[in-house]
């Protein structure tokens, strides 16, 4: 009988590997930089649906996603879709960034999360 690892024990572990990407854009997003706490490799949980998103706004609701290469794939793509899905059905809000937006474009995806966060103050 394969021993189940948990959630928790998997997080751990992403933190300690994240992509060159997450570990840019964490840089400019760690100890609340942009007027918000975010959490990284954030644990959820629905039911026997288990995942973890690269980044976590809970004031907002907002789960930002890091996507590389693997992402361009259909059925990725298609499985992408399905868990924003499901986390729109629970309340939250899902925004997604590639890497290559992260690692080119950094001032621009910061700029674009900071006009999410003021709408999100305005309601």
């Amino acid at each position: 009988m394969e021993k189940q690892i948990s959630i928790f024990t998997i997080t751990k572990m992403l933190r300690q590997r994240m992509t060159i990407a997450e570990k840019i854009l964490w840089e400019k997003l760690r100890d609340n930089q942009l007027g918000v706490k975010i959490r990284r490799q954030e644990p959820f949980v629905f039911g026997t649906y288990h995942y973890v998103a690269d980044f976590y706004c809970p004031k907002n609701k907002l789960i930002i996603e890091i996507d590389g290469g693997i992402h361009n794939d259909k059925d990725n793509k298609d499985l992408d879709e399905f868990r924003a899905d499901i986390f729109k059905q629970k309340g939250y809000q899902v925004i997604r960034f590639s890497n290559h937006e992260v690692l080119h474009k950094t001032d621009s995806v910061i700029q674009q999360l900071k006009l999410v966060f003021d709408s999100c103050l305005q309601h």
